[in-house]
């Protein structure tokens, strides 16, 4: 019987109802899709694993994709084929992936070609994996919705993280006063690494104490929140005149008192890198790779989980002590 030169059929996580870390199945005979016109076909080599995909997961968030459906946005592999008027890319290249079409928790994806990357040498697969989303957001939050400038202060609460280490990064080359908060002493550790000055515990029940010591009467211009639903409320007393809150993410309601925002005109901001148009897509590009040519820009990997292990890395991006970088899932 003669050999097909390639296989048709890949391994790929399935989520056929909303629910649970668990209904995400790893199945072993998907179909491997094939790229269309602008589109590329990527060999998976890591892929990141962001918060929202497992709000999306739950069906509890504002998107839902029809089902069923392959997770994953953050891709970084190489190049297997491409599509009609695809002159940006060839098969062998290397490339990282803001977004892709057919889900990233797979061993190959689709993805349309203006939402790829080319990934310098100098960083890994897993490093790849951990730029689309988290950079993008944090360049978005801090200077395409935040209008950040050199000289003003900003806070990253959670800055642990994927987009807080991402946030730091950003903001403490572009000559931003850096406070960041995170959850563990490895943590706080991280983001001093990171282009943190100073970084508070924000287990410590007096740390917004701390921040205010550290900003004086002034106050913080920034704050990049990615837990509004806990900490909007004390960010008001935080900013400064004209200062702004962030939203990055949410995983609930609060109550706060709209006479907070009028004693500094100040703004509550909501930022969703889904609604960023192609141009301003393009300038979070430019100012990623160039971030990376000149050595500054460096994805910090967090935990690590086999393709298998993809339930127990959703349990644990929500109900984990302390992030310490970006998860992704090795395929």
């Amino acid at each position: 019987v003669a050999m097909a030169a390639t296989r048709s059929v890949m391994r790929a996580v399935r989520v056929f109802e909303f629910g649970g870390p668990e209904v995400l199945k790893l199945q072993s005979d998907v179909l491997i899709p094939a790229p269309k016109e602008n589109q590329v076909l990527i060999k998976v080599h890591a892929c990141g694993v962001n918060p929202v995909e497992t709000y999306i997961r739950s069906g509890t968030y504002a998107r839902k994709p029809a089902l069923p459906y392959t997770p994953g946005s953050d891709v970084a592999g190489v190049i297997e084929g491409v599509g009609e008027h695809v002159t940006a890319f060839k098969k062998g290249d290397r490339v990282f992936t803001l977004e892709t079409l057919s889900g990233g928790y797979a061993e190959y994806a689709v993805a349309a070609a203006n939402r790829v990357f080319p990934l310098p040498d100098k960083l890994d697969f897993r490093q790849g994996a951990a730029i689309g989303v988290p950079y993008f957001t944090a360049y978005r939050a801090l200077f395409q919705k935040g209008r950040a400038k050199a000289g003003e202060s900003v806070l990253v609460h959670g800055a642990s993280g994927g987009v807080g280490i991402a946030a730091c990064q950003l903001a403490r080359a572009c000559g931003l006063k850096v406070l960041g908060t995170a959850g563990t002493e490895e943590g706080m550790n991280v983001i001093l690494r990171n282009g943190a000055h100073q970084a508070f515990n924000h287990r410590d029940p007096n740390y917004t104490e701390r921040i205010k010591a550290c900003t004086g009467p002034a106050g913080v211009d920034i704050i990049i929140e990615m837990l509004s639903n806990v900490n909007l409320d004390a960010d008001l007393q935080l900013l400064s005149c004209a200062g702004r809150v962030m939203v990055v993410g949410c995983r609930g309601r609060i109550e706060i008192n709209p006479r907070d925002t009028m004693s500094k005109e100040s703004s509550i901001i909501g930022v969703s890198l889904f609604l960023a148009t192609e141009e301003e897509r393009r300038e979070c590009a430019t100012a990623v790779l160039d971030g990376i040519e000149a050595g500054w820009l460096k994805p910090v990997v967090g935990l690590e989980y086999p393709l298998e292990k993809v339930a127990k890395a959703h349990e644990d991006i929500i109900c984990s002590s302390g992030a310490r970088g970006k998860m992704v899932l090795l395929l």
